[in-house]
């Protein structure tokens, strides 16, 4: 049944008098009249519809709360009243004022279809399936989630419209909620409804989804750039308002009637150029523009006559975008023009039709309805776009390719990849497998060994591009290369790698550290190093002595050769004096005996397993088999020398305390370089039958120079070699090489006397 005209009136009587305190206030929100007011383009049957909605909302919300302390039922009348701006139909109304009822009140769907009837209960659902998706989750399903948003868009454009309509009011009040929340909700906000907004051309609700969650996202950046915003608009206002008479009166001596407003540009586009384009603030000229709106399409053409004899424009800062609309209808002509004081101005001109579409994308269904717009309107308003959904879906049923489809459009700034499972990665343009790997775990990124694309086998510095398919294979134990520190894009990526090798080196310097300790306690007659859990006051001592901050700083500091470990060696005997442990006679006169011998029973082995703790001296290039010296470098851990090098030689004369015995292990885990220089006689294809024969030899070439003479060329080679043998067997096969005149080893030569 209609209401009466008295019952609207009630509705209006009702409202408190906001003056009076919060409660009445809350009050007044809480009202139908709040929303009332909006629904004048609805007839007394279908104001009464809604009514009763609000009825139904504001029983089930009763006694629920806002986090602003509001009654709950504030929310969907603002949702309403925001889908009344853009003239949504009753049933719209209906469901917006309805979406949380089956979430959070009990309410069946079945019970909606009794009470409203089966369109409002669909939308309803459909609004609550899309409450339950997750945007910042990773889980499997994650790709099917969008698929299912973007369809019940697709299907019923009005589910996206409430929906947006119902983020942005929360947006508006995030403030309330607990600051803890912003962060989440703001960046969800801003990768996935404003996206949506921008893609069905609803500029309005676009811009302010971005400026709100620039908002709560930078609030000190916000701020910042708000009040240098004012400040220049304060400045160059008398210059704007000039503008503003001047080309009022340039359409009026053409006789032509127009609409000008100002526009400005919104803060967080002002920010978004600034990052994008390495600009600071005094460098953004644009700040401000006026929107021409005339009849027709071509008063657009003649009105940009107009302009252009008014003021100069600014070269290659016109678009026509109403000959090439936007892919989400959008149609202007854009112009850029220098005013008065050398102030660059935009100027948008459009007719009425595109304005409303412009502000309003595809709800300008509702509120514009000029046979002549509903007939040619349909790709302006984003229903071509909307159709493609429902024809892809048709087409196939894999959600990682439907999404695949539509990314694109919603986020052109990022690459989005898929798990074999189908789960959904964004990642940042020039993103590698290796950022993919840590985009998963921490865990899988740094046991990574290989990776798949679409199948195909890729190295891990392989970039990504939008819907490839990666596989990575993970190996136990495998650990981080410090050379991808070279190519990853992400930072999780780059910091997880820098803590990962960080961490190796200290774990391993700290136990070559307690290595090299141990050894310096022998060579002084003690045979075990007291265990600092068992003797925590003589450590503590020691530590005093040292300066050491714990056990284990102190035992990383010796593998990394920043103290002695003679010197602690000998402090710690001196200590364990002091508390009745004298050293061992015979373990002390053994020890010197094989230090004389230069075999040290401590000694350390080298296998090539050692990572950051220890280094091969790139001067000599040592490799098993060779005669080698250690040098507990400065900060630099073990370095290892060939015995012959001069390097070494100078520093075993000026810092021999710093030197310890080290040999080579019986079963070498890894290759190592070494260096060999080749002369051969110039012709065609020798660096290639050198090469070829180098690799016959299992000697990897890592690194290739050449000098040219008249008749030969001398080309010097590093190569990977297991061992000794391994190079002097290389060295064979080369020079039975035609062409090979001669090739040796690049032995490092003696410190002279």
């Amino acid at each position: 049944m209609a209401p009466s005209q008295n019952a609207v009136l009630t509705d209006k009587a009702a409202v408190p008098d906001v003056a009076a305190g919060p409660a009445a206030a809350n009050a007044a929100a809480a009202s139908f009249a709040a929303l009332l007011e909006k629904l004048d383009y609805l007839d007394e049957v279908q104001v009464e519809q809604v009514r009763q909605a609000y009825r139904y909302a504001d029983q089930a919300h009763l006694g629920q709360l806002r986090s602003s302390g509001e009654p709950y039922i504030t929310h969907p009348i603002a949702v309403a009243a925001l889908c009344a701006t853009w003239k949504l139909d009753t049933q719209a109304l209906m469901a917006a004022l309805l979406h949380d009822a089956m979430e959070d009140c009990g309410i069946t769907k079945a019970d909606l279809v009794e009470r409203f009837g089966s369109p409002v209960a669909e939308l309803v659902d459909g609004l609550t399936k899309l409450d339950k998706l997750q945007f910042n989750t990773r889980e499997e399903n994650q790709a099917e989630s969008f698929r299912k948003m973007l369809l019940a868009m697709a299907r019923d454009v009005r589910v996206i419209l409430i929906k947006l309509a119902d983020r942005t009011h929360n947006m508006r009040t995030l403030s309330d909620m607990p600051r803890a929340k912003w962060g989440r909700i703001a960046s969800e906000t801003l990768e996935v409804y404003a996206p949506i907004a921008h893609r069905l051309g609803l500029n309005q609700t676009y811009r302010e989804l971005q400026d709100l969650s620039f908002r709560h996202l930078h609030p000190w950046r916000y701020a910042t750039l708000a009040k240098a915003v004012t400040r220049s608009r304060n400045r160059s206002r008398d210059s704007v308002q000039k503008m503003h008479t001047e080309v009022d009166a340039a359409f009026a001596r053409v006789g032509m009637p127009v609409r000008l407003a100002g526009r400005d540009k919104t803060l967080f586009a002002i920010y978004q150029k600034m990052s994008d384009q390495h600009l600071s603030f005094a460098q953004v000229i644009d700040l401000h523009g006026f929107r021409v709106v005339v009849r027709s399409i071509l008063d657009c053409y003649t009105a940009l006559g107009v302009l252009h004899q008014t003021y100069k424009p600014v070269p290659g800062k016109f678009k026509d975008h109403i000959a090439i609309a936007k892919l989400n209808g959008y149609q202007s002509l854009h112009t850029t023009l220098v005013g008065p004081a050398g102030l660059n101005v935009e100027f948008q001109i459009r007719t009425e039709e595109m304005h409303i579409v412009a502000e309003a994308g595809v709800a300008a269904h509702w509120l514009y309805k000029a046979q002549e717009a509903a007939g040619t309107g349909e790709e302006r308003m984003g229903t071509q776009w909307l159709q493609s959904l429902l024809d892809i879906q048709n087409e196939t049923r894999d959600a990682a390719e439907f999404w695949d489809h539509v990314k694109v459009d919603l986020f052109p700034d990022a690459v989005y990849v898929f798990t074999p499972k189908s789960q959904i990665l964004a990642l940042p343009r020039g993103a590698t497998v290796v950022d993919f790997a840590y985009a998963i775990h921490s865990d899988v990124g740094d046991r990574t060994v290989a990776a798949r694309i679409n199948n195909e086998q890729v190295s891990l510095r392989t970039e990504l591009k939008n819907g490839d398919v990666v596989e990575v294979t993970t190996v136990q134990g495998a650990r981080p290369n410090p050379a991808w520190l070279g190519f990853v894009r992400t930072a999780r990526a780059r910091s997880k790698i820098r803590h990962y090798l960080k961490t190796l080196a200290q774990s391993e310097s700290a136990g070559l550290g307690e290595k090299l300790l141990s050894q310096a306690l022998r060579a002084e007659g003690i045979e075990q190093l007291p265990d600092a859990q068992s003797h925590p006051v003589l450590w503590e001592r020691l530590l005093r002595f040292t300066g050491s901050r714990s056990h284990g700083e102190l035992l990383t500091d010796i593998g990394l050769g920043r103290r002695v470990a003679g010197i602690v060696a000998k402090r710690l005997v001196g200590l364990l004096a002091e508390s009745g442990l004298r050293p061992d006679a015979v373990l002390l006169s053994r020890e010197r005996y094989a230090a004389h011998e230069n075999v040290s029973q401590g000694g350390i082995m080298l296998d090539g397993s050692e990572s950051a703790s220890i280094q091969y001296a790139p001067c000599c290039r040592p490799v098993p088999g060779d005669p080698i010296v250690g040098y507990l470098g400065r900060g630099e851990g073990l370095v290892v020398h060939h015995a012959r090098c001069g390097v070494a030689q100078r520093l075993q004369r000026k810092d021999a305390e710093r030197f310890i015995a080290v040999d080579w292990a019986d079963e070498p885990t890894r290759f190592f370089e070494a260096g060999i220089t080749v002369t051969v006689n110039n012709a065609k294809g020798v660096l290639a039958r050198v090469a070829s024969e180098l690799t016959s030899s299992e000697a990897d070439i890592v690194r290739i120079d050449m000098d040219d003479a008249m008749a030969t060329t001398e080309l010097r080679f590093v190569v990977a070699v297991r061992d000794l043998a391994h190079v002097e067997a290389a060295l064979r096969n080369l020079r039975r090489t035609p062409a090979v005149l001669r090739a040796w080893r690049v032995l490092p030569q003696p410190a002279a006397d």
